[in-house]
């Protein structure tokens, strides 16, 4: 089955004390790579969540956002450095007395450092905030998912008719091949005949042109590059992940298509084989998109 890497899915669940979005955003790469961005006080929930993005998302890297609402969803509490405050007044006051500087120790004096107090947020520790987290997760997921197989419904009807392309210009080039060899024995026959005036030697040619003949034949290369198209077009409908896979088969084809290449002594061949190459760069490109 052909499932695309790139998708979106969002969510959002209320509740009579919170409300939870959840947006999901995948990309293609080469393994399962899971990113959540979320308040801090969640992150205990973390690895539930990736594990619930990793049971619908096989492949690619996803980045998830969580964003919470509700006066529920964390607490807050001021922090002091009471000792520390204190050392810092005595400093003040002693600085002021030594080198006589005027002016008294001001309460804006003391709040304008961080040293001494913060806000610090608490976990609330809600199973209620835990279980919308992860239903909104899970919500998400399943719309991104969906889109994911809606494309790659589209990217397996355009491989399927840049696979009918290739047949077509390997058919061709069978067709092909058995005239590179008679092209060739007329151009050396022409050639002997101009440079010895029509005395032939009739068994070194046909020994010359078997001896190209053999050089050229791409008949095996043909065969296995059919071969790797049929598996291509059987792997698109297995169930299981099928990127890496297409992804082999396309290497292997593109090393079929470089060895006919190298062998064409034909303009004919030769124009074939870059459609054919042309037609693998792009499989090789929505290969890279899919799980």
């Amino acid at each position: 089955m052909v499932i695309s890497m790139t998708g979106f899915g969002r969510s959002r669940i209320t509740s009579a004390s919170f409300s939870v979005n959840v947006e999901i955003k995948t990309v293609n790469h080469r393994f399962s790579e899971v990113n959540v961005r979320m308040p801090r006080h969640l992150l205990k929930v973390e690895d539930k969540i990736k594990k619930k993005v990793n049971e619908h998302l096989r492949r690619g890297r996803a980045e998830v956002y969580i964003m919470i609402e509700g006066e529920g969803a964390v607490t807050r509490k001021i922090q002091v450095d009471w000792k520390l405050l204190e050392d810092y007044y005595l400093f003040i006051k002693q600085a002021r007395d030594k080198f006589n500087i005027e002016g008294e120790v001001i309460l804006q004096d003391l709040l304008s450092r961080n040293e001494f107090l913060h806000i610090e947020e608490m976990d609330a520790g809600s199973e209620e905030l835990e279980s919308l987290v992860l239903r909104a997760t899970e919500e998400a997921v399943l719309l991104c998912k969906q889109m994911r197989v809606t494309e790659g419904e589209e990217l397996k009807k355009d491989m399927q008719f840049s696979l009918g392309q290739l047949d077509a210009n390997i058919d061709k080039l069978t067709k092909y091949a058995p005239l590179a060899a008679s092209a060739y024995r007329e151009r050396l026959m022409k050639k002997i005949e101009e440079l010895i005036q029509g005395q032939v030697d009739e068994t070194r040619v046909l020994t010359e042109v078997a001896i190209f003949a053999d050089k050229i034949d791409i008949n095996e290369e043909l065969t296995r590059l059919r071969s790797h198209i049929q598996q291509f077009k059987q792997t698109l409908d297995e169930v299981e992940p099928i990127g890496r896979k297409l992804d082999f088969l396309v290497q292997e084809m593109n090393r079929e298509a470089n060895t006919i290449g190298s062998k064409a002594n034909d303009s004919s061949i030769t124009k074939k084989v870059v459609e054919i190459k042309s037609l693998l760069e792009k499989l090789k490109e929505q290969v890279q998109n899919i799980e």
